[in-house]
């Protein structure tokens, strides 16, 4: 896969307090790579580093393979802070000047505001816009250009339900047109829903980097039923990934240790004279995983 964003080791610190600390990620074309964290976990410092607002105390950086440029920040579009445009002017107007600081002409103008779905709303002023409207409109300006890129700070933070949903619509439909995504957030669900990479930061420091499909993919426990519960419970904890069990109205929920494959825990309950009624997979959700990376780096 071609290498669209590389980071190499940048730390940044602020006084006392280190922001960000000898992080490497690395992002490929058409990924939709969530940076995953609490509030100063060192994402938007981080964004803010690769977008060239402030400069990292020490390692480097390279888009598309080579040292940052103007041509190469062409590419980019992003949302950094909060939508702030001129409230007395329509969104047509708002984008134009937009687009003369990036140098850019008026054609694309059309194409976005329709992609945002905003064009039913381009002749009314930007004071009359809802928060999320506005948020829309913000991604709106970024996307002019068509960038190779898009890069979004907490996109869906201070929305309601729809205005997240709306969000999240839109985030995943510039995706597929194959623009490649990177963005921060601490919303957990979000992540989840939208991105298909995720790299969890905490204190600067980066805890895991991966796939979010290999995270879901990992058994979080097993719901257990049989006619004779006492036996179930007594068999299963003989399993050498047992870690513990809880008892519920008609099952047991088990927990074991590492990765254990379904068949042969049914095969293993058998062979100890235990016939199951029920066997149900849980999966491990991301904010599971997220509080227990959290927990082990306290």
């Amino acid at each position: 896969m071609e290498t669209v964003l590389s980071i190499n080791q940048i730390s940044k610190q602020y006084g006392k307090i280190q922001a960000v600390n000898e992080l490497s990620l690395e992002v490929t074309k058409g990924q939709i790579f969530g940076i995953l964290g609490p509030n100063g976990s060192g994402k938007t410092t981080t964004l803010s580093i690769i977008l060239d607002l402030i400069k990292a105390d020490q390692g480097s950086y390279e888009w598309f393979g080579e040292t940052p440029d103007k041509e190469s920040r062409k590419r980019i579009g992003s949302v950094i802070e909060s939508p702030n445009f001129y409230p007395y002017l329509n969104p047509t107007v708002n984008l134009q000047l937009v687009a003369d600081i990036k140098d850019f002409g008026y054609d694309d103008i059309d194409r976005v505001l329709q992609l945002t779905g905003l064009d039913e709303r381009k002749k009314s002023k930007f004071r009359t816009f809802s928060f999320g409207m506005k948020q829309r409109l913000a991604i709106a300006s970024a996307l002019l250009g068509k960038p190779e890129v898009l890069i979004l700070d907490e996109p869906t933070n201070g929305l309601d339900p729809q205005g997240i949903a709306h969000i999240r619509e839109l985030i995943l439909e510039v995706a597929h047109q194959g623009t490649t995504i990177i963005m921060a957030s601490h919303l957990l669900d979000e992540v989840q829903k939208i991105c298909n990479h995720v790299a969890v930061l905490h204190k600067g420091k980066k805890l895991f980097d991966g796939k979010v499909s290999e995270v879901l993919a990992i058994s979080d426990s097993f719901e257990l039923g049989s006619a004779d519960p006492e036996s179930l419970a007594s068999a299963v904890k003989l399993h050498p990934a047992y870690q513990s069990h809880k008892s519920n109205a008609d099952t047991i929920q088990v927990f074991f240790k590492e990765k254990v494959k379904p068949g042969e825990l049914n095969a293993f309950l058998f062979e100890r004279g235990v016939i199951l009624s029920h066997l149900s997979e849980r999966k491990r959700t991301l904010e599971q995983h997220f509080l227990e990376l959290l927990q082990n780096n306290q």
